[in-house]
């Protein structure tokens, strides 16, 4: 487990450096991050809200699993994605609004307007080119990640912005 840093750590709002070297230790560091944003609980963590200036996301989440029922949605089979250099090689026209919440913001959501589709091209943690399309909730995912990779968050783009109850449920994106 690693610590998710807020707001007040400057890692946060700065520029990632890329991953040059695939190695023991990225992997150490992904399974470090997926562990984290599971115990969190979230959906995705980048490496700069753990303190580490890399280039390197982590993401889990059943996609399509936003239409059902809670109930189902929890226990429908979900997906994790490791990324490394991820970056988005082609996005919709066509935008959507969501909620937005941040692990590394907790207690505050807001209204994010995103791209409702976006194909990533990124590295696994070999090394090994991939591409992947996504839409919806998992399209907003890998874009709220990414952006945490070029010191961007989701209160810099929310329309609008407040105050929850207490820290998001549903963590990151």
């Amino acid at each position: 487990m690693r610590e998710i840093i807020t707001l007040e750590k400057p890692t946060l709002r700065q520029k990632a450096r890329k991953v040059t070297t695939f190695g023991p230790a990225l992997k150490v560091l992904a399974d470090d991050m997926v562990e984290t944003m599971r115990q969190a609980p979230g959906v995705g963590l980048a490496a700069p809200q753990v303190a580490v200036s890399q280039r390197l996301i982590v993401v889990e989440f059943a996609p399509g699993s936003e239409a059902l029922p809670e109930e189902e949605a929890e226990a429908a089979p979900k997906k994790l994605f490791r990324l490394v250099n991820p970056e988005i090689v082609r996005a919709s026209e066509e935008t959507a609004t969501g909620v937005e919440g941040c692990l590394s913001i907790p207690g505050y959501a807001g209204e994010v307007e995103r791209h409702a589709a976006v194909t990533v091209k990124a590295f696994n943690l070999q090394g090994k080119l991939m591409k992947i399309k996504a839409e919806g909730w998992l399209a907003r995912i890998f874009q709220h990640e990414i952006d945490h990779l070029d010191g961007v968050l989701f209160i810099d783009r929310a329309s609008k912005i407040w105050k929850t109850k207490e820290a998001p449920e549903t963590g990151d994106a």
